[in-house]
């Protein structure tokens, strides 16, 4: 992740000058959803945001073209929000719903497969207090359903929607964040219209409109920082399915092409260098580390992840040169 300029440790503004501290009830939290099969994780994952303290100012739950699940919800919970995204499908028109609906002046958005540590909310809000930070985002840890596959590489763990080695320790400046762990000012978001709809996750097929949106937002506020939370911790749970090699695969590819998509929607816009640097420092380090350890599987997979990566972003760019 790229270091940008201005500081989140520091006040920009004189005492005088300072906007008052930010309190919890002037935060949002959106929460996408769209099958009935994820109603237990759901209600998990609402519970642990309603059992915050101090609490968020509003829960919103943001239904993805499931009136059924809209109905239940409503029915049986009645300390949230109940949204129902008509729009064009996919977690990033229905992100956009929810926020729509929205009245904090920080917007947080989760998972409906992810639970929130106790802590959570305060460390990932503390930032806001410098008028500089533009949003946020967390730590996210992998809460394994199964056995965690021996030859799983920390390195690849954004495959199963957790926070990769290889990021900051402490509290950093960022390029990005990601979506099911991000706070973002509700004025900067709407400047950029939030997520790109035709853009982002639609079913099995995953593109990074959380790396599209900071990038966007970094672009119209370029005065603005990101800034990456270790200490803001959630919890993501990964089904056994996604601990195969298919699906490893699978998400590497669509990562790849996903990356190539990303820099033909931002124009062939320059800052792409965390991604080199962890194609050129982070995985070399990690496969030299496994070889000499002896984990060859990791060491394979590591490897394997990274073709499958490049097939992706090779077959992208194939089809974007003929489109042109």
């Amino acid at each position: 992740m790229t270091q940008t300029a201005c500081s989140p440790f520091r006040p920009s503004l004189t005492v005088q000058e300072q906007p008052p501290e930010l309190s919890s009830s002037e935060t949002s939290v959106v929460i996408a959803t769209h099958s009935l099969d994820r109603f237990v994780m759901l209600n998990r994952a609402i519970d642990s945001v309603m059992a915050l303290r101090p609490a968020p100012g509003e829960v919103i739950i943001a239904v993805d073209h499931n009136p059924e699940l809209a109905t239940k919800l409503t029915s049986v919970r009645n300390d949230i929000r109940v949204i129902e995204h008509t729009g064009s499908s996919g977690a990033s028109g229905t992100r956009n719903a929810g926020a729509a609906h929205a009245r904090g002046r920080i917007l947080v958005f989760t998972d409906d497969d992810v639970t929130v540590r106790q802590d959570w909310l305060i460390e990932l809000t503390g930032p806001f207090d410098d008028p500089l930070v533009v949003g946020t985002g967390g730590r996210t840890l992998p809460a394994w359903q199964g056995v965690r596959p021996r030859w799983f590489p920390d390195e690849f763990a954004w495959v199963v929607g957790a926070s990769h080695a290889g990021l900051p320790e402490s509290q950093a400046n960022v390029r990005n964040v990601w979506s099911e762990n991000m706070a973002i000012r509700r004025e900067a978001f709407a400047r950029v219209q939030g997520f790109r709809q035709d853009f982002g996750k639609v079913g099995r097929v995953s593109r990074p409109e959380d790396t599209d949106l900071c990038i966007r937002v970094s672009d119209a506020l370029p005065s603005t920082c990101w800034v990456y939370v270790p200490s803001a911790i959630v919890d993501h749970v990964v089904p056994e399915d996604r601990g195969t090699l298919a699906f490893f695969l699978r998400r590497c590819y669509w990562e790849g092409a996903g990356k190539v998509e990303l820099s033909a929607h931002l124009n062939g816009y320059q800052d792409l260098g965390d991604e080199r640097a962890y194609l050129g420092r982070t995985l070399p380090l990690a496969l030299v580390r496994e070889v000499r350890q002896g984990r060859f599987p990791r060491a394979a997979a590591l490897i394997a992840g990274v073709c499958a990566a490049g097939v992706g972003g090779v077959r992208a760019l194939a089809r974007f040169r003929l489109r042109r």
